[in-house]
This record gives C-alpha cells, sequence and structure tokens, in this order.
C-alpha cells in the first residue's frame, strides 16, 4: 500500500453531496454516469475543476465502489437512503460507508472519540500527532486531517470551540436511529472496518469511533441478526463476530 493510499480521505465532504451521492447510486449505471450527474452538484460550490474531480472521486468511491467490496453494506444503505424519511439516519449511512472505505478516516475519528472521554475539546494538532505516530511523517497527513475535521463540522458531528482557534468539542452520542436495524447496520459497519476479527458485544457498543451516535439495541437483537455471530466465552464475555 503506498502512503497516498494509505491517506485516501483528501477531500472536505459536505452532507449534501452525500445525500446527492447517495440517491443518485440507485439510479445510475455505472460510476461515469454518477460522475456526470454529480458535477453539477458539486459545481454550485466548487469551481475548480480538478477540485470537483477530486471531491468527486471520493464521493464515488463511498457510494458506487464500496459495492465490490462490501456488497451487503452497500446494498443496505442505498435501500435504507431511498426509504427513510428522517435526514440524520443517512448521516449513519455516510458515516458507516466511510469507516469501511476510508483507513484514515476511521483512525481519525477513533482519535477524536478517545480524546473526547477525557478532554473536553480536542485540536487539530492532537489529531495530527496521533495520527503520526501511528502512520509516520506523511507530507499529506496535515491537511487530510483537516479535512475530515472540516467534513465532521459539516455533518455537525463535532463544533469549533469558542475558547480557542482549530479546537472543536464532540457532540457525543447526539444522533439516534429511526430504527434498530440502522443502529445493526453500523455496528456491522464498525466491526468490518476494525482491525479485530472479533468484539465483546460491550467493547462494540464503546467503540470510539462510534462516539456521535446513540445505541438501544441489546445482545439479543444481535444475536438475532442474520449477519452476526455471538458466542459466549470465558468470564461470561459475549464475543459477537461477522457473519461469513
Amino acid at each position: 500500500m503506498t502512503k497516498n493510499n494509505i491517506v485516501g480521505f483528501s477531500r472536505s465532504l459536505r452532507r449534501a453531496w452525500l445525500d446527492a451521492a447517495a440517491t443518485l447510486s440507485a439510479e445510475v449505471e455505472g460510476p461515469e454516469e454518477l460522475r456526470a450527474r454529480l458535477d453539477p452538484i458539486v459545481a454550485q460550490d466548487l469551481e475548480g475543476v480538478e477540485a470537483r474531480r477530486k471531491t468527486i472521486d471520493q464521493l464515488i468511491s463511498l457510494w458506487w465502489r464500496t459495492q465490490d467490496l462490501y456488497p451487503a453494506l452497500w446494498k443496505f444503505a442505498v435501500s435504507w437512503n431511498q426509504a427513510t424519511l428522517v435526514p440524520d439516519d443517512r448521516l449513519w449511512l455516510h458515516y458507516g460507508l466511510s469507516l469501511v472505505y476510508y483507513d484514515f478516516f476511521r483512525r481519525c475519528v477513533v482519535a477524536i472519540g478517545q480524546f473526547s472521554r477525557y478532554e473536553e475539546a480536542f485540536t487539530t494538532r492532537m489529531v495530527q500527532q496521533r495520527l503520526t505516530s501511528e502512520l509516520g511523517e506523511l507530507g499529506s497527513l496535515p491537511r487530510a486531517v483537516a479535512r475530515v475535521i472540516a467534513s465532521l463540522c459539516d455533518w455537525d458531528v463535532v463544533v469549533p470551540s469558542e475558547e480557542e482557534r482549530y479546537a472543536y468539542l464532540s457532540r457525543l452520542q447526539a444522533f439516534a436511529a429511526s430504527d434498530p436495524a440502522l443502529e445493526l447496520w453500523l455496528l456491522a459497519a464498525a466491526l468490518r472496518a476494525h482491525p479485530a476479527q472479533e468484539l465483546p458485544f460491550a467493547d462494540l457498543l464503546r467503540l470510539p469511533e462510534l462516539f456521535p451516535f446513540r445505541f438501544s439495541v441489546d445482545l439479543r437483537q444481535v444475536r438475532e441478526h442474520p449477519g452476526f455471530q455471538v458466542q459466549r466465552q470465558g468470564a461470561g464475555w459475549d464475543v459477537v463476530r461477522l457473519s461469513e
């Protein structure tokens, strides 16, 4: 894997663009048609041809290319996007697809979630330093971190601090799903993106990268979901893994 591929998430993504990509992905025949349909939408906010191209590349990656890599997750996301009447439901879908497609995005929100457990606010520099310690000195890393945080601000997942420049407050458990099925889908996406193959149920619910979301599902619902396998292990732990 190249260093550029390690980063990947290099453009700020607005929710309006993601919503458009999600809707169009169910209507188009291929990625080039999706690009052509997205271009005038993104052009309302971005004038530069190259900036639009790179931005649309990321939108296509999330809402088209994920179907080849994670077909079950993609199919659910497209179907739910078409059916839901709750705008915030779409945030769960955008976030989950970002977790599974962009490991750099996942690393950023893991860091933010961890900082938010102990700090009132986090800074761009804190996230940059954490990821530099994990990935090394990448020239594109500082800008990419800034782009992820800018996207999270647009999604209303974090908000700028009024006390300090380049500092932000996390909106912990700010978003509730309209249906438990959407919660289970995001848990499946998070587990698919996670380096571990399995996690105790309690740890799965408390993953730092899921800090913006509020979950109501219990172990019984996870056991009954065909996408999960649950096994009781020593010390009474119920360990969750994805079904094959």
